[in-house]
C-alpha cells in the first residue's frame, strides 16, 4: 500500500451542529467550515496527496429551507475565488462533481471558468462535490450509457468508469474517505468509486478540524492493510 494515499475524499459535515452549540447562525457554521476546508486542502497537498475530493453540498441538501440554501450558494461563490487563486498558485486542476444545471447561473459560470483555466494542470486535482449524490451520479451515468455505442451485454467496469463524474482522472477511486462531524455513514458518497476505500470517521465538527487531525488520520491510514477483497 502506498504510504501516502493518492486520493483523499472528505465528507464535510457538522457545520450546523457546531453553530448550534456555540449559539451561532447556521451560515456562521458553514463559513467556519469553509475556512476548515482550506486548512484541510493545504495540509493534504503539503503531505503529497495528488487528488482531493471535498463534498460540500449533496443532492438532498436542496430539501433544506430555501433561505439556508440561498445563503450557502452565496457562501460558495464568495469562497470560490479564494480556492481558485490557491489552485492557480499550486497548479491544481479543479473539477466539479455533480449537477450544474440547478446551481445559480453566476456560480455555475464561475465553476465552468475555473475548470477551463485549470484543465492543463496534472500534478494536483481538487474535486468539488456540489449538488452531488452517489445515486444521482449513477443515474446520470446510465443515461449517458444509453446514448453511447456500447451495449449493456459488453459493459465492463472500465466502461462504467468512463461515464462517471471522475472519468479520465488518474486516481478516480479514493484510497481514503474521511467524514467529519462524528456521524458513521457514507450517505451514498461515491458509491462506485469508494467500493474499497478506507474510511475514517473523525469525531470533530468540520470547523474544529485542524492540520494535526489530518496528520493523525494519514498516520492511521499507513497502519491499515488494504486487501481489496483478496
Amino acid at each position: 500500500m502506498s504510504i501516502i494515499p493518492r486520493h483523499v475524499a472528505i465528507i464535510a459535515d457538522g457545520n450546523r451542529r457546531w453553530a448550534k452549540e456555540k449559539n451561532k447562525s447556521p451560515i456562521e457554521g458553514h463559513t467556519a467550515g469553509a475556512y476548515a476546508i482550506k486548512r484541510i486542502i493545504r495540509e493534504l497537498q503539503k503531505q503529497g496527496v495528488h487528488t482531493i475530493t471535498i463534498w460540500i453540498f449533496s443532492t438532498e441538501n436542496w430539501k433544506r429551507a430555501s433561505q439556508q440554501v440561498a445563503g450557502l450558494m452565496r457562501l460558495f461563490e464568495k469562497f470560490a475565488d479564494d480556492y481558485f487563486n490557491d489552485a492557480l498558485a499550486k497548479k491544481t486542476r479543479i473539477i466539479h462533481l455533480g449537477r450544474k444545471d440547478r446551481l445559480p447561473s453566476s456560480l455555475r459560470d464561475k465553476i465552468k471558468k475555473f475548470e477551463v483555466k485549470t484543465r492543463k494542470f496534472k500534478t494536483k486535482i481538487l474535486n468539488i462535490g456540489l449538488d452531488y449524490g452517489g445515486h444521482d451520479e449513477l443515474i446520470r451515468a446510465i443515461k449517458k450509457m444509453k446514448k453511447s455505442p456500447s451495449t449493456i451485454d459488453n459493459l465492463s467496469i472500465d466502461d462504467v468508469n468512463n461515464f462517471l463524474d471522475t472519468a479520465g482522472q488518474p486516481y478516480p477511486e479514493p484510497d481514503l474517505i474521511i467524514r467529519t462531524g462524528g456521524e458513521m455513514r457514507s450517505s451514498g458518497f461515491m458509491i462506485w468509486q469508494g467500493a474499497y476505500s478506507e474510511y475514517f470517521f473523525l469525531d470533530k465538527y468540520l470547523p474544529d478540524v485542524i492540520e494535526e487531525d489530518v496528520t493523525k488520520v494519514l498516520a492511521e491510514y499507513r497502519e491499515r492493510q488494504r486487501r481489496f477483497g483478496k
